[in-house]
């Protein structure tokens, strides 16, 4: 079946199109509302997934003080996503970030801000997909009660292969559409903050019949984010409660399918940070105070078991038989949100060979599913390949990945907060809401980001930061060579494209006064 190239041709001429109307690209309209917006920004941040992954992490770093570093991490987030909200009011666009930063800063800005989502995405797809693997093969061998079976997820040759076989599934079903994505994430994500409750609750049993030797009372002292012990651990714990929240912007990113796609897209994005926000605390204060944060035994700063809390704690906190549910919640969110983080990547890819920033292939919709079919492929397979090689170079690549998409995360969502304040610079003083949420939060979001960037980038050429491993005959940190080696790349792809697709880069294409187009049917 053929695919609808929605891409603008020389000589379109608009009419009746205000400023600020949607520019249409054969997208599906209004197959998603409120509540399936907001369940599509929970589902693609995955907290299951993200417990599970960095909740030891983020308790060797920083100790005691991890509910607040978790706050710490919401604070700049919230700010961010005021911006978002103001941007999408007046630029609802499925390019989001990509669209907007070119509107107020240029198109090479813009182009590097597009690419820095697009590639954040490609490793968390590849990280949620090496999760999912894992938990598959720990959930079979508890299944089967085989150690054998669990075991085959260390063979690489198996955990590469099941791994692409995910993905594939995964690309299969977003490349369907909105219809057949919502209706899994509605089952997806409640499974998961079900089970995510039912842990708290058993948790909060155990602790307060002091099961665990290495259990703690709690203290409001945890909430107190000035106790970390360094800068440098502040830092790396922040950069871990950042991406936790990662996201929580795939809600913006269908805003041309969503209902009301001014206003609808915003809202559910909060709802979906206040969600995680609380299940995070929840989470982090009852498994505190549970196990405690120490580094023996269950403590959740475990060496051995930090970077998968959920496998150590299933079975002593919730039993053989409920633990087995853990399990289950677990592979659930990596899996709901390897589907739903499709989303963003895919419709960013759409709007920058929409206005001519990538070759115009990737501009064609599905005539039937209303998605952008090739854009989608090119994304399962751009993580499938970078999962495979990541996992032949490195030993830990999925604390090092995780580490990496933490200034990734900064780096295009500083600049959406900048975008924000330059391009609405001339309103802010018509009114005390349009200079806070289109000027003061934003910046105080975008600043804060982006020290997060610079001193994680400073932090992260020393070999011992992350995982500690560096490739061979590199004296420079796994998290470094990753983070500044994709940016480059960008670099390098950007110069490139500029010279097949000139007319975007000298701002024939798109700028801040351009109509958005709206392409009939």
């Amino acid at each position: 079946m053929t695919q609808l190239d929605v891409r603008p041709r020389a000589g379109d001429t608009v009419s009746g199109v205000a400023e600020g109307d949607v520019r249409g690209k054969g997208l599906g309209k209004g197959s998603v509302g409120l509540v399936g917006s907001a369940v599509i920004g929970i589902s693609t941040v995955a907290p299951v997934y993200c417990l599970t992954s960095t909740l030891g992490s983020t308790a060797g770093e920083v100790g005691l003080q991890m509910p607040a570093i978790f706050l710490a991490g919401f604070l700049p987030m919230l700010l961010v996503a005021f911006a978002y909200r103001e941007l999408n009011k007046a630029m609802p666009d499925c390019g989001t970030s990509f669209t907007w930063t070119v509107k107020a800063f240029g198109p090479r800005i813009g182009w590097m801000c597009g690419w820095g989502l697009v590639i954040a995405t490609i490793i968390v797809l590849s990280n949620l997909a090496g999760v999912a693997t894992s938990y598959f093969w720990l959930l079979a061998g508890e299944i089967t009660n085989n150690a054998s079976v669990a075991a085959l997820d260390d063979n690489k040759l198996v955990h590469i292969v099941t791994c692409l076989t995910l993905i594939a599934v995964a690309t299969a079903i977003s490349y369907r559409g909105m219809t057949a994505t919502k209706g899994v994430q509605y089952a997806l994500v409640g499974l998961q903050l079900v089970v995510l409750a039912v842990f708290v609750a058993m948790a909060f049993q155990k602790a307060s019949a002091g099961t665990f030797d290495t259990g703690l009372d709690f203290s409001w002292s945890w909430m107190n984010p000035f106790a970390v012990e360094s800068m440098a651990a502040f830092t790396a714990g922040l950069s871990l409660s950042i991406f936790m929240y990662w996201g929580w912007d795939a809600c913006l990113a269908t805003n041309e399918e969503t209902t009301g796609s001014t206003k609808t897209p915003g809202r559910a994005s909060l709802i979906a940070m206040v969600v995680l926000v609380g299940s995070y605390l929840a989470t982090g204060v009852a498994a505190q105070m549970a196990v405690g944060s120490g580094g023996e035994g269950l403590g959740l700063a475990n060496e051995e078991t930090s970077g998968n809390v959920f496998a150590a704690l299933a079975g002593p906190v919730m039993g053989p038989v409920l633990g087995i549910l853990l399990f289950v919640a677990v592979l659930a969110s990596a899996a709901a949100s390897l589907q739903t983080t499709f989303i963003p990547v895919a419709r960013t890819v759409l709007a920058m060979s929409t206005y001519e920033a990538l070759p115009a292939s990737y501009a064609k919709v599905h005539p039937r599913f209303k998605t952008p079919g090739r854009a989608t492929v090119m994304a399962g397979v751009a993580t499938g390949a970078f999962y495979t090689v990541m996992t032949l170079v490195s030993e830990n690549v999925l604390t090092d990945t995780i580490f990496a998409l933490g200034l990734m995360i900064c780096f295009y969502y500083s600049l959406t907060a900048f975008a924000c304040v330059w391009y609405f610079r001339g309103e802010l003083r018509r009114s005390a809401r349009d200079l806070f949420f289109k000027g003061v939060f934003p910046i105080l979001g975008g600043l804060l980001l982006a020290a997060v960037f610079f001193k994680t980038l400073y932090d992260a050429w020393d070999p011992s930061y992350g995982s500690g491993s560096t490739l061979p005959g590199l004296d420079v940190g796994n998290v470094f060579v990753i983070g500044v080696g994709l940016l480059a790349l960008g670099l390098v792809i950007m110069f490139v494209t500029e010279r097949r697709s000139p007319a975007f880069f000298r701002g024939e294409v798109l700028t801040k006064s351009t109509p958005s187009l709206v392409v009939e049917d």
